[in-house]
C-alpha cells in the first residue's frame, strides 16, 4: 500500500481527541451511574416516588405515571437531584450530552483548517442535538 494511501487511513488529530473525550465521559457515566445507583439502592438518599407507587404504576402511560407519582417532565428532574432515584439521572444527561461535547472539538479543528463546510455542518449538528435536548420543540417525552 503506497504511503499517502496509509497516511490517509490514519485519524485525524480531532478524531483522536473526539474518540478519548468521548471514552471518557463515557466511563464517567457509566462511573457516575453505578455511585448514584448505589446511593439510591442503600437508601442514603430518600426517593421522590416510593417503589410500592412505582410498582402501583407500572403498566400505566407515562402521563399517567407522572401525574400519579407527582414526577415532573423534560429537565424538571433537576430540582430533585437530592432525591435518591433523580440522582443517578445526572450519569444520563452526561452520556447523553456527551456527543455536543465532543462535536465542539471537531468544529475547532474543522476552522483550524478552515474547513468551513465541515465546521458549519458541526455547528447545525450542535444546535440540533441541543435543541432536541432541550425541550424547547416540544418532542418526544418532554
Amino acid at each position: 500500500m503506497p504511503s499517502t494511501d496509509k497516511q490517509a487511513l490514519k485519524p485525524t488529530r480531532e478524531q483522536i481527541i473526539y474518540a478519548n473525550l468521548l471514552l471518557m465521559g463515557m466511563l464517567a457515566g457509566i462511573i457516575i451511574m453505578i455511585i448514584t445507583y448505589l446511593i439510591y439502592a442503600t437508601g442514603i438518599l430518600s426517593p421522590h416516588v416510593d417503589m410500592q407507587l412505582v410498582s402501583a404504576n407500572w403498566g400505566h402511560g407515562i402521563h399517567e405515571y407522572l401525574e400519579n407519582t407527582n414526577s415532573p417532565h423534560g429537565w424538571g428532574w433537576t430540582a430533585l437531584l437530592m432525591k435518591g432515584d433523580f440522582l443517578n439521572y445526572i450519569g444520563f444527561a452526561l452520556l447523553g450530552l456527551m456527543t455536543i461535547f465532543c462535536y465542539l472539538v471537531l468544529v475547532r479543528g474543522f476552522i483550524r483548517k478552515k474547513d468551513w463546510i465541515f465546521a458549519v455542518i458541526s455547528i447545525l449538528e450542535i444546535v440540533v442535538l441541543s435543541l432536541a435536548a432541550s425541550g424547547l420543540l416540544g418532542g418526544g417525552g418532554h
